[in-house]
Parts: structure tokens; C-alpha cells; sequence
């Protein structure tokens, strides 16, 4: 026996009622947190990202394969010194994820972040002009009173770097300026206003033709650590919690290795 018309339709409208259940429960939660998707495990949402400015290559290339995986999501980063993204996250500027180029800056905005993980690590090495013209082959000759000398300032990590291992073989060094970040000490020996400079190694390789180096022996020198951590004032923490995540993996430990970083 055919089913009575006000059944089909109580039937149909059950139906139409659970396909739009499902709709809304798809688009969105309650809590203006990204989604997860049936295809990805990992939430989406667009990040800020505040990193040291010696990620500054190595992060574009890892912001690309971070958004190429995770479709409909937008990485834009700000990259400075440690002491000015601190600065920033002090001063309530909106962001999602923290990388700083020492421990020391990270746990300065302790109770902001969550817990933060090392990502990387780094090495300096002294950097000279193209075909190192004034013949530097070592930490003593940047004592050298003639020699142009520029280093980073004492607050970013690397002039903390910089002045521990100088200190630490007792060489006493005047540079002619103190820079805000390891990439503008790089360039002022780029551009030829400098003889030398204590920079990371990955920065140096950044400039190839551009800069020669000089390798400082491990005994004499010192091991930057990069701690990345989300901010808990993120508005799209799960998504920035995985975003840190990410970059623990093989996929963005491969990205940093290839730019030279030692591996945590």
C-alpha cells in the first residue's frame, strides 16, 4: 500500500532538517575557532607570526610549504630583533606565534606564551667583505683598533652571543656601531661600512657573493637556540598551537636544515 502523503512529507522534512544540521555544523563552532575540516586534521586560520630576523629567509620559505599543505590558510609574518617582538608582545600587538632567537627573550613574556618548544638551532661566524679583503682569519684580529668591526647590540641575542664568546677569550673589540638585529649588522658589511661582523652562520649564507666567512671553532664559540611558542592572547589559538607543531616536524625541520640551521 502506497504511504500516505503526510508521512512522506514528515519524512522528507526530517531529512531536509538533518542535511541542515549538518551544514551548520560544518561551517563553524561556537567559540570563533577554525574549523577542521574532513580532510585536514589541522585547524585553519590565517596567522601573524613574530619571528627573529635571522628566520627571515628560511621562514618564507617554510610560510609557502606551511600554506601549500593547509589550503585557505595565510601566514604573514614580522620579523625583527628578539627585543623588539618582545617589546611588541608586551605592548599587546595582535599576533598568533612567538620565535625568538634566544631562550632569554622567550621567557622574558613568560605567562603569554604557551609552552615553548626549540625549533632549531645556530652558530656565528664572522663575516668579511667579498674575498675578505682585510684578511681576517680569526676572533683576535677583530681587536684590531684599524679593523671596521660592527656588532649587534648587547639586548638582541646575537650581540649576546657576540660579547660571550669575545669575552670569553678575552678579546676587546670597539665596534664602530651596534645594530638592532643580526641582518642589519650583515649589511652594514654588505654595503662596505664594516670590515666584519659577528653574524649567524645561515645569515651569512644568505649573502653568497656578496660576503665572505670566517668559521669560528666550536671550542670559541656559541650555540643559538630558537624557542617558538603561540601567544595565549591568539584569537585562533588551535591554529597556532599547530602551526608551532608544524614547525617540530620533519617537514620544517628538512626547510631549516637546507638553510643551514642544526637540528634541535
Amino acid at each position: 500500500m502506497p504511504q500516505p502523503v503526510t508521512h512522506r512529507r514528515t519524512a522528507t522534512a526530517a531529512a531536509l532538517s538533518a542535511a541542515l544540521l549538518l551544514t551548520l555544523t560544518a561551517c563553524g563552532g561556537d567559540g570563533g575557532e577554525p574549523v577542521r575540516s574532513a580532510g585536514n586534521a589541522e585547524p585553519q586560520a590565517d596567522l601573524t607570526v613574530l619571528a627573529a630576523a635571522s628566520l627571515t629567509d628560511v621562514f618564507k620559505a617554510a610560510g609557502a610549504a606551511y600554506e601549500k599543505a593547509h589550503p585557505g590558510t595565510e601566514i604573514t609574518f614580522s620579523f625583527a630583533g628578539s627585543q623588539e617582538l618582545v617589546a611588541q608582545v608586551r605592548q599587546g600587538a595582535p599576533a598568533d606565534v612567538l620565535v625568538t632567537a634566544d631562550a632569554r627573550s622567550m621567557a622574558g613574556v613568560r605567562g603569554e606564551t604557551g609552552e615553548p618548544t626549540v625549533i632549531a638551532k645556530n652558530r656565528l661566524v664572522i663575516a668579511t667583505g667579498e674575498g675578505n679583503p682585510k684578511k681576517v682569519r680569526g676572533l683576535k684580529d677583530l681587536a684590531d683598533p684599524a679593523l671596521k668591526v660592527v656588532l649587534a647590540a648587547p639586548e638582541v641575542p646575537a650581540g649576546t652571543y657576540s660579547r660571550k664568546i669575545l669575552d670569553a677569550q678575552g678579546i676587546a673589540v670597539k665596534p664602530v656601531s651596534q645594530e638592532p638585529s643580526v641582518r642589519a649588522v650583515l649589511s652594514k658589511v654588505e654595503l662596505g661600512e664594516a670590515d666584519a661582523g659577528l653574524v649567524y652562520k645561515t645569515d651569512a649564507g644568505s649573502a653568497p657573493g656578496k660576503v665572505d666567512t670566517v668559521d669560528i671553532p666550536d671550542a670559541q664559540n656559541a650555540i643559538a637556540e630558537y624557542p617558538a611558542a603561540a601567544l595565549t592572547s591568539s584569537k585562533n589559538s588551535a591554529a597556532a598551537e599547530a602551526f608551532v607543531t608544524w614547525l617540530s616536524g620533519p617537514e620544517a625541520r628538512k626547510i631549516l636544515k637546507e638553510a643551514g640551521f642544526q637540528q634541535p
